[in-house]
């Protein structure tokens, strides 16, 4: 049963006026541990290419936060949702600490589609429920 869906659309200009203003403390306060080393990795190769990344990490966790209803609200917080890649590619959302206990109480499972072109990065979130 569906829970909740979240969509959200960032304009990457914003995303790369924020590292130009904060610098990596923009990016380390918005990714996890995890998303922080792809960041920093496609960052050194093509400085563009770590900006959509966080660009399209951003959207996620926006979006995630409508679908599950809290938005930026405790338990939900930038850092305890990660963006992460499976092995072929796909995007999942990986949980911790209080956001995963949240969402395992209430049996919430979500899916996650993210897309960037030059100006914007898009996300779609679908939460599901056994409920």
């Amino acid at each position: 049963m569906i829970y909740g869906i979240g969509t959200d659309i960032c304009d990457v200009r914003r995303i790369r006026a924020s590292l130009g203003r904060h610098g990596d403390r923009f990016a380390e306060r918005v990714l996890g541990e995890d998303e922080l080393a792809v960041w920093r990795a496609r960052s050194a190769r093509w400085p563009e290419r770590g900006v959509r990344y966080l660009a399209t990490r951003f959207s996620a966790k926006e979006a995630f936060s409508k679908a599950i209803g809290l938005g930026m609200v405790s338990p939900m917080s930038w850092r305890l949702c990660e963006i992460l890649n499976l092995p072929g590619g796909r995007p999942t959302i990986v949980l911790h600490g209080a956001l995963k206990t949240w969402c395992a109480e209430r049996g919430l499972r979500a899916h996650v589609t993210v897309t960037d072109e030059t100006d914007y990065a898009a996300t779609f979130v679908v939460v599901e429920t056994d409920a």
